[in-house]
Order: structure tokens, then sequence, then C-alpha cells
């Protein structure tokens, strides 16, 4: 039997290398050196053999999955998958059926629950009471912040692990083990230069599922070339050809790619347009949600624009509303317009900054207490303590009078501090002019 034939008799049959490779034990497992050291809290999990519910967060293509079946496994927990983007409550509650028959039979059954954030807060609820009493140990992979996408009763009840984006050198490995181990490249010489090797790794960008993805690709077309011998070879252009295919650039079935969000939000942030709608046609092309991408513009109106120019926060929340009642194609048009608009906008993150400031301010010294001045004073026994006393209403005086509204420790001031851009320079010459000695120091 020739290769050719060879390839063409299990090309049907083998699941991709991606999967194919995917580590079973913990000691094959590469990267992510600080969830499975000797003593990672992973590793302790897995020689106890008692498993928790847990959040895996992190990039595309770093090992989410693999950890969990490999938790599964070495627990003997009854495995099942479920994806966020296709499930819904009624496949969740056959599932907490399923793991309340394994429970009163004494086996532990473990959900995997893909991309988690995309669950909304009625799926997520759900599962908490089958978390609760041990029907489910929930295990829920995602690219986003949890403590964001994940509702608070759910994730109090789990552990998040993060995951880092694989280096070099771990792609490096994983990539040399492939062409040694895997069932079928094993059986080719494949001629990969270092320097075309490389670029490989450079493009998938830490994601060892978009590495194995391209890898497979280019194996292919190389084995159109070479119709006889064991000899193959992948050169560069290969690389750039696999890496045309739309469904390598965007994979909208599995995690979204963080450096193509990445790309989006930072050309937005620094006031490029032509980049931000290309990175954004990228998303849309490659299958992404259009209400995604609006979300994002809402959070990028606030945290890089905010004051500067405070019509964009507006144009966001009207750009999500009318995407969900316009739909694709035409929300398209929608997203590049306020795209647009949010790339050319004057930009500050006063707001944010002022928020960041004051969370870690409280958070360093706990609630302070309202002065009595500021507080209502509803009843007579709370006028006798003095509520309110001594507060001056601005409105009798043009609308500003000078009084404290701070508690008596405070983080050094200004806390809000406004940049001399757009529509915020007016703001800060009003505040300078109102609160002077907050803006000695920052003149």
């Amino acid at each position: 039997m020739t290769d050719n034939h060879l390839f063409s008799q299990n090309k049907n049959t083998l699941p991709p290398l991606a999967v194919r490779m995917r580590p079973s034990r913990i000691s094959e497992l590469v990267g992510q050196e600080h969830l499975t050291g000797e003593d990672s809290i992973l590793n302790r999990l897995l020689q106890s053999r008692e498993i928790f519910s847990l959040i895996l967060w992190g990039p595309p293509g770093t090992g989410k999955t693999t950890l969990a079946r490999i938790v599964a496994e070495t627990a003997g927990a009854d495995f099942h998958e479920i994806s966020a983007v296709t499930a819904g409550v009624k496949d969740v509650r056959e599932l907490i059926l399923k793991g309340e028959n394994n429970l009163s039979q004494g086996r532990k059954t473990l959900l995997f629950i893909d991309e988690i954030h995309r669950f909304n807060k009625a799926q997520q609820d759900a599962l908490l009471h089958a978390v609760e009493n041990g029907s489910l140990v929930l295990i829920g992979a995602t690219t986003e912040n949890p403590s964001f996408e994940v509702i608070s009763p759910l994730l109090s009840r789990m552990r998040i692990l993060r995951l880092n984006s694989l280096s070099h050198a771990d792609q490096k490995t994983i990539l040399k083990r492939a062409l040694a181990e895997d069932i079928l490249l094993s059986k080719f010489h494949i001629d990969l230069q270092e320097n075309d090797t490389d670029f490989l790794i450079r493009t998938a960008g830490g994601d060892a599922r978009k590495m194995f993805n391209t890898l497979e690709i280019c194996f292919k077309m190389s084995l159109s070339r070479q119709k006889t011998g064991k000899s193959l070879t992948i050169n560069r252009s290969d690389i750039e050809t696999a890496l045309q295919e739309k469904n390598l650039l965007y994979d909208k079935t599995g995690d979204y790619h963080y450096d193509t969000i990445s790309a989006f939000i930072k050309s937005v942030r620094g006031s490029d347009p032509d980049a931000a709608v290309y990175w954004m046609v990228v998303m849309l092309e490659g299958g992404e949600d259009p209400l995604f991408i609006a979300r994002r513009l809402i959070i990028l109106a606030s945290e890089d624009v905010g004051n500067a120019e405070p019509s964009g926060l507006n144009m966001a929340v009207s750009c999500f509303q009318a995407v969900h009642a316009v739909g694709m194609p035409e929300a398209a048009i929608i997203l590049a317009q306020v795209t647009t608009f949010l790339a050319a906008a004057p930009k500050s993150n006063a707001s944010y900054l002022s928020l960041k400031r004051s969370r870690e301010f409280i958070r360093q010294t706990g609630f302070q207490n309202v002065p009595l001045h500021l507080r209502n004073a509803p009843t007579s026994m709370m006028k006798e303590m003095k509520y309110g006393e001594g507060y001056h209403y601005p409105h009798d005086s043009g609308g500003f009078i000078k009084q404290n509204y701070l508690p008596e420790q405070h983080a050094e001031l200004p806390v809000y501090n406004p940049v001399e851009n757009g529509y915020e320079k007016y703001i800060r010459q009003r505040l300078k002019h109102l609160w002077p000695e907050r803006f000695d120091s920052t003149s």
C-alpha cells in the first residue's frame, strides 16, 4: 500500500491532529507547570482523587479541555462534556438527573462546560443546586474573566485556575512530539526547517490547537504534492497558505481567539479606525456573534474614551440595541460606524482609573464611616444624634458650595484626574476651579 493510499484510508476515520495528540496523563502535559507541579493544587487534587468544581480560565489552546478530562479520568468520574454555545437548560437538567442517579450509586459525575461564559444567568442558575449537593462536579472553561461572566453564587462554589498561553519552547516541544509520535505524521520523514518551525509557532500565538490545525493542513498539502515515498517537505509557503483557511483564522466553534479581540480593542484604543475595522471584519467573517463585539464597544466607550467624548457610551449602547434588532449582515454597518467613531474619538481612561484607585483604597482601609452631616435624618432620634447637621444644600448657593463629602480618611486626591483631551479638558477646568487644592500637584 502506498503512503498516499494510507492517508486516504485514514483521513475520514482519524480524529484531528489536535485530538490525537491530547495528553491522557498529567505527566504528558506541556506547559502550565504552576498548575501541574508537584506541590500544585491540581497535582494534590489528582493524588487525593477528591475532585471539586473548577473554573479553568485562559486563552485558547492551552489545555483546558485536556485538564478536565485528566481530572475526570484520574478520579474515575462519569465524564460529560457540553458546549455552552449549543447546549441549553434542558441539556443541563438531563445531566443533573444522571448525576443524581450516579450519586445514589456512589459514583461521581463530572460535567465539563466549554465556553461557560456563554451561558446566561438562567442556565447558570440551573447548575447551582446540583453543584451544592454534589450531584455534579462542574468544570467550566472560559477565555473571559470569570468574575464578570459567571454568576457570583456559582463562582463562590468553584476554584479558579488560571492557564497561561504556551511559551515558544512549550509549543516547540509539543510540535516535535507530534512529528515523532502521531499515528499518521510519524510514518513520514517531514522536513520542517528551524526558521519555518519558528514561523509556525509564532503564528499560533500560544495556541496549541491552532498550531496543530495549521500543521495538519500543511501535511495534507505536502502529501498531495509528494505522490510516493516517505519524505515530505513543509515550508513557509505551505504555512502561509494554510493560515488563509477561514476556519483556522477564527474558530467560532471553540474558544474565540484572544489575539483577534485584543487587536480590535487595542486598535480602537490606539485611535486607528482602519485597523479596528479590519479586526472587526476578521471576527465577523469568522462567524463571531456581532452582539459580542457590540458589548466590547460598550466597555471600550467607558474605559478608553470616557468623558473625553461622553456621547461615545450612548453610541455604543445604541449600537448594541440596533445590532440586536437588525441582525446580520446589516448589523456589520452599524458596528463599523460605532467602531470608527470610538476609534477616532479623543481618549481618556480617567474614569476607569478613578474606579481602580477608589477600590484599592477601600480594600486597604475598609469601609469608612459616613460623616454625620451627609446622613439623612428621617426620625427625631437621628436628629438628636446630629444626623444631617451642618449640611449645606448646593442649589441654595447657585449650584455649588464647598463642603466635605469624603470620609475623614481618604486616598491621595484627586481620585478622578481628568485629562486635557476632548470634553474632559472642560471638566478638568471646572473641577480645578471648584477644588483647586486637589489639583495643585497635578496642574
